[in-house]
């Protein structure tokens, strides 16, 4: 079954692929001919992740899948959250987007010496599956569902590991002594956020 990722993230197509398996063929943007910066525009992780999946099937008409991250921190009330992936531009708008170790920076220092590091990350999954087309050939029918993967865990307080992307070598996930960086893929892949949410997505496309 082949289904586009909402998403030119290698990091993520690679972590995807591997979730999946053989069964499905993942493709993403670019493969599709979509180099479009796709806005995100929503307020929840739920709003951006179907707003990125609405927009391919709008524009390319097939089925897709598009997610979004956050990562939550209890002693910043749920910050960064939704802005994860931009959080130190927020701050200084001569960062970049998706800038990780400015990112990490800002949210080391914005803890600080508080003791409470519990953190956790969230993926949330929006697919939209393309049905049919009407009888009268006017618009297609399709299916709209989400799906979420949550890992709790901490923040430590230096960064470790040299794997992973994003916020992975200062989050470390409840049961282990290894940050996400440390981990590694093979490990990661079986208990991240990005993993169950996958998952559930993969239990879902088996019944098609």
């Amino acid at each position: 079954m082949k289904i586009v990722f909402a998403t030119n993230n290698q990091h993520k197509l690679d972590e995807i692929r591997s979730i999946l398996g053989d069964r499905f063929e993942v493709v993403s943007l670019k493969e599709i001919g979509c180099h479009e910066d796709i806005p995100e525009t929503g307020k929840t992780l739920e709003e951006n992740a179907l707003q990125k999946a609405q927009y391919v099937y709008d524009h390319y008409h097939v089925s897709c899948f598009a997610d979004d991250t956050g990562l939550e921190v209890d002693a910043l009330h749920g910050a960064p959250g939704v802005y994860s992936a931009r959080y130190a531009a927020l701050e200084d708008p001569n960062t970049t987007g998706h800038d990780s170790e400015a990112n990490m920076a800002r949210l080391l220092r914005e803890l600080g010496n508080n003791n409470n590091r519990k953190a956790r990350f969230r993926t949330v999954i929006a697919f939209i599956e393309k049905k049919d087309v009407c009888p009268c050939g006017c618009t297609s029918i399709k299916k709209v569902s989400q799906f979420e993967g949550i890992v709790e865990g901490e923040i430590i307080r230096e960064k470790r590991g040299g794997e992973g992307f994003g916020y992975d070598p200062i989050f470390q996930p409840e049961g282990y002594d290894k940050t996400f960086a440390e981990l590694g893929s093979d490990i990661k892949n079986t208990i991240s956020h990005r993993a169950r949410a996958t998952q559930k997505l993969a239990e879902y496309l088996k019944t098609l």
